[in-house]
């Protein structure tokens, strides 16, 4: 493998993205985020500088030169859950990112977001997105991934967007190939203990979650880990859900609960020993809030091959 590259990464989360390419032989030297929960679960892991604060208030120039940009940069803006509003304001937190990726010159960066993100404003959020990095001097790809087919057992799709500096003449990006088998729920959580009490958020079921089926079998992967406590799905050794009506449906006899924080964390690939900062709501939000560490790994292989090509 060639040299060491450093990787600098903002909105940094809980380092889902981080710690896949840490593990393709990246070194991450900077890290921000707004949530401080999240920055101290960051430093539990890694010896990167890492700054807890709004992005917009961060001069570039008190970012480290790096290789690679790392930006997973607020999606609720975009996503089909929510209402997706041209003027909302996280949906201009990637102008902080293209102004630090202009400033820094960095060999490539890396976003990921959701896939609403492909159809807002009929396009134009995305078409504008590429033409602001490619006006800043970069070959900019993007495809739309779902995370089950790259060792997660988890359907979660979302953008993962990519950019390499024009003057590398980097003319195409080949995004890592599906598996064709999938890592099922009953892998994922064999080795994971049951939980305590405290580690499972025992809020009540709302109705907008006993509107539709939250549960996935073992033999299966997950749905989408979200960031609400309260919303998240249901272990798989929990009964089958009911449907009673339209948007109506009710649980099984039998023990049913929500997966742990600890559960949650091993469909989203994180480390077996990590150490998440905060209460459970936090933990909970900081696993939804990442990009899975498998995918992320896939995804570096990608773009360290492409960088030693051409370096």
């Amino acid at each position: 493998m060639a040299k060491q590259m450093t990787q600098a990464s903002l909105f940094c989360g809980a380092g889902g993205l981080d710690i896949g390419f840490e593990r393709v032989g990246f070194k991450t030297i900077w890290a921000n985020d707004f949530n401080s929960d999240a920055c101290e679960t960051f430093r539990r892991w890694s010896a990167s500088e890492v700054v807890c604060g709004d992005i917009g208030t961060i001069s570039e120039h008190t970012i480290p030169d790096t290789d690679i940009i790392l930006g997973g940069f607020p999606c609720q803006g975009f996503s089909l859950s929510g209402p997706r509003k041209l003027d909302d304001s996280r949906n201009s937190l990637y102008k902080h990112y293209v102004r630090i990726v202009k400033a820094k010159r960095p060999l490539a960066f890396v976003g990921e977001n959701v896939k609403g993100l492909l159809t807002m404003a009929g396009g134009e959020v995305m078409d504008a997105i590429v033409q602001e990095f490619s006006g800043c001097g970069y070959d900019v790809y993007f495809r739309l991934l779902n995370a089950k087919h790259y060792a997660v057992p988890e359907d979660r799709e979302r953008v993962i967007i990519v950019g390499f500096r024009k003057d590398l003449g980097v003319e195409h990006f080949n995004f890592p190939a599906p598996r064709k088998t999938i890592v099922t729920l009953k892998e994922a959580l064999e080795h994971v203990p049951d939980p305590a009490a405290d580690d499972v958020c025992m809020a009540p079921f709302s109705s907008r979650y006993m509107s539709r089926n939250r549960k996935r079998g073992w033999d299966q992967v997950s749905y989408t880990i979200p960031a609400m406590a309260k919303q998240v799905t249901l272990w798989p050794g929990s009964p089958d859900m009911i449907k009673v009506d339209k948007d109506i449906w009710r649980f099984g006899e039998g023990l049913t609960r929500r997966l742990s924080w600890q559960e949650a964390a091993a469909i989203q690939t994180f480390p077996a020993d990590i150490s998440f900062s905060g209460n459970l709501t936090s933990m909970y939000k900081q696993i939804g809030n990442a990009v899975p560490s498998n995918l992320a790994e896939q995804v570096a292989i990608q773009v360290r091959k492409t960088l030693d090509e051409v370096i």
